[in-house]
């Protein structure tokens, strides 16, 4: 057991260290020579980057956020497999826990690098959103979700070209798609289905959080609609 409470830790530390690599400002910085939480919407995300400075950087920022939560996977699973043995997840002795699967590492690792994108150790503890971020860990550990997600979300953007309406509406379908996929579709017990959806849960609810601004705006009429059209920073 001891083994397995040091790859958890592990695990969050090295995602939240990962997801604190906030793409938007580090690409601003060096392309621009600006800090993007100075601009717009203030936000450290994909949309406001895009919004104020052009495709080529939202582009880099896009790439930036979607790796680092793959690596942070990936780097999560290995230390797994390095401490526990490579047939953890396969063959798992009886004081592992049965809900503690591959999904479910997946799933705190991805939690704790949207909690650094979110508040990054190296930026003063203010980034972005944690959109992408979420999105990157499903490739990984659930892509079936990942496929559905998506066009969801881009659905929910094109009907009501809101980022922030379709990131809430993402976020509230994550729990009740990863529910029915993983009990329905895949026939995972009940207790492992229910262990994925408290995880994925804890992160809509993160994610949902971090749109507070956004709701207000939204009610005050004042929410600003997505556009591909750069805007001026003079």
């Amino acid at each position: 057991m001891l083994k397995v409470i040091i790859c958890i830790l592990l695990t969050m530390i090295i995602s939240y260290l990962l997801g604190s690599c906030n793409s938007s400002i580090i690409v601003v910085r060096l392309l621009k020579h600006e800090d993007i939480r100075e601009h717009g919407s203030k936000n450290a995300g994909l949309t406001n980057t895009l919004r104020c400075y052009g495709k080529l950087p939202a582009l880099l920022t896009l790439i930036g956020d979607f790796a680092k939560g793959i690596v942070a996977v990936l780097i999560s699973l290995l230390v797994f497999k390095l401490i526990i043995g490579e047939n953890c997840f396969t063959s798992p002795a009886e004081w592992y826990p049965e809900v503690l699967d591959k999904q479910s590492v997946g799933y705190i690792s991805g939690i704790f690098s949207i909690l650094g994108h979110i508040f990054p150790i190296y930026y003063g503890f203010k980034g972005g959103k944690g959109i992408l971020v979420s999105c990157s860990i499903l490739i990984v550990i659930d892509p079936m979700t990942f496929v559905i997600i998506i066009p969801f979300f881009a659905l929910v953007l094109f009907i009501t070209r809101y980022v922030s309406v379709a990131s809430i509406s993402a976020a509230v379908f994550y729990p009740i798609l990863t529910f029915i996929l993983h009990y329905f579709a895949e026939g995972e017990p009940m207790n492992i289905c229910v262990a994925h959806v408290i995880l994925v849960t804890c992160t809509s609810v993160l994610l949902i959080y971090m749109h507070k601004a956004n709701i207000q705006r939204l009610r005050n009429g004042t929410e600003n609609k997505f556009s591909f059209k750069k805007k001026s920073t003079d």
